[in-house]
């Protein structure tokens, strides 16, 4: 027995020597991992980190294309509200030049037509275009505004401009206010 007992007793030691052992092999192991994984980590984090800088440098970016993009919308149209209520002004001296053509006070007519032009070249300068719209072209919803439909004079009229009720005016590429026309149908 007494030899059972010393087997025994050394597979036990075995037993725990090799339960010692393993364990630090495991420590040695889960040390390495865990220095390969804190590597892994502040790569990961510095991966994030790049890619997080270089959105936030992409969306700084286009904030500033967006912003001067904007300046120079509101540098075109700043007057708008000016020009859009100039306007009436340029209709009433457009009546009043074909009244007083009708008189035969020549300087008065004269007179008018001078302050019209300058009125007309200001608003020129300042970036307002009359919209060309005549008789018998052909209309455009997203141009013209229909005010009333009457029959076509002729067949070829119909759907097309029949008169011209108030002019049009753009500001740069911007319809300020549409031409009202007569249509035909």
């Amino acid at each position: 027995m007494a030899k059972k007992d010393k087997n025994e007793q050394e597979e036990v030691v075995q037993e725990q020597v090799n339960d010692q052992e393993t364990p630090e092999t495991t420590e040695n192991e889960t040390v390495e991992q865990e220095e390969k994984s804190v590597e892994e980590v502040l790569a990961e984090d510095l991966q994030k980190e790049k890619d997080k800088f270089l959105r936030l440098f992409a969306e700084f970016e286009n904030y500033k294309r967006r912003t001067a993009k904007e300046r120079i919308e509101l540098f075109k149209t700043a007057g708008e509200g000016v020009l859009k209520d100039l306007i009436p002004v340029m209709d009433d001296f457009d009546r009043a030049i074909l009244e007083i053509a009708k008189s035969e006070d020549q300087q008065l007519s004269e007179g008018v037509a001078i302050i019209h032009n300058k009125l007309r070249n200001t608003l020129v300068s300042k970036g307002l275009v009359l919209m060309e719209v005549n008789a018998g072209d052909a209309f455009n919803a997203d141009e013209h505004e229909a005010v009333t439909q009457i029959p076509a004079p002729s067949d070829d009229m119909k759907g097309k401009i029949i008169d011209v009720i108030e002019k049009g005016y753009k500001l740069g590429d911007k319809i300020i206010r549409y031409p009202k026309v007569v249509i035909g149908q």
